[in-house]
């Protein structure tokens, strides 16, 4: 794992990514991956993530910087 996770940076560096970018988007996406191995549960993801549930409601909120696309589309749509 560790090797590809360094071969991922090193293409995010060598594209010129800017760091605050690639680690937003890496948060969405192991936000997204989380929620998805919990079906949607926020307070067994927000356990597994290690944080509070409402700090995982917050990050899911439209608009914020790190909600996951499929949970922004989901919200929108209802």
């Amino acid at each position: 794992m560790r090797e590809k996770l360094r071969s991922l940076v090193a293409d995010l560096v060598r594209g010129g990514v800017p760091l605050e970018m690639a680690r937003r988007e890496f948060e969405r996406i192991y936000i997204e991956e989380v929620l998805a191995s919990h079906a949607g549960n926020q307070s067994a993801a927000a356990r597994e993530l290690g944080i509070h549930r409402n700090t995982l409601s917050r990050k899911l909120e439209p608009g914020a910087t790190t909600a996951p696309a499929a949970y922004r589309r989901s919200t929108i749509a209802s």
